[in-house]
Parts: structure tokens; C-alpha cells; sequence
């Protein structure tokens, strides 16, 4: 396993995990102090605020959980990955990719997320 595997291991066990102390753990597990993520909903910085958005993601789906699609690439400090969002029935209504920088620690610096597959309103 890379070190781009590991930190994109953590990632989703971040996104993945419930209870608000089992999230902070796993937040700061994959994140550093003054990480970040920014996708097309959000933009925010630090524990707490990542933290806050993983549980919105829980609250607007829940029972889902995050799965990787295909392989990490990466090369320096700079990893790429696709994902999915698995709904309970196993459909995948929501999917997306993201580039992540590491910190040399392993854990991310910085996320940028693009949805590439999202519900249609009904």
C-alpha cells in the first residue's frame, strides 16, 4: 500500500465514520490541523469544520456510506481518486472525484472535490 493508499484509506474512514467521537478521531487521523475541503457545497478549514460537514453528508443521507471507485493516483505530494455514495438498496445516486495534497506527515493538507454524478430533482 502507498502512502497515497493510506491517506485516501483515513479519508474514507473520515467520511465514513459515525458518532461525533469516532468523526473527530478519524477527522484528525486524515487531516492536518489546518486541512481543508472544498467541493462545489463547501469550503472549510480545520477539525471542526470538517468534521461539521461529514455530518451533514450524514444527515442529508443516511445510512449511506462513501466507497472508492477505481485506483489512487499520485505522484510528489498529490493523490487523485473517484467515489461513490452507496445508498442501503446498493443504487449509487451521488458519485465524484477528488485531488488531495499531503502534508508530510501523511495526512491531507488540502481536498478539492467535484461531484461527478448527482440526484435529479423530482
Amino acid at each position: 500500500m502507498t502512502d497515497y493508499d493510506t491517506a485516501v484509506a483515513r479519508y474514507f474512514e473520515a467520511w465514513n465514520a459515525t458518532g461525533p467521537e469516532a468523526l473527530a478521531k478519524a477527522v484528525a487521523a486524515a487531516w492536518t490541523e489546518d486541512g481543508g475541503y472544498t467541493d462545489p457545497l463547501a469550503d472549510v478549514r480545520g477539525h471542526e469544520q470538517l468534521a461539521a460537514v461529514i455530518a451533514g453528508a450524514h444527515e442529508q443521507f443516511p445510512g449511506f456510506v462513501f466507497r472508492p471507485l477505481g485506483s489512487v493516483d499520485g505522484h510528489h505530494a498529490i493523490a487523485r481518486f473517484s467515489w461513490e455514495l452507496v445508498a442501503p438498496d446498493g443504487s449509487a445516486p451521488v458519485a465524484g472525484s477528488d485531488v488531495i495534497t499531503l502534508a508530510e506527515d501523511g495526512r491531507i493538507r488540502s481536498v478539492l472535490g467535484f461531484l461527478d454524478r448527482v440526484p435529479t430533482a423530482a
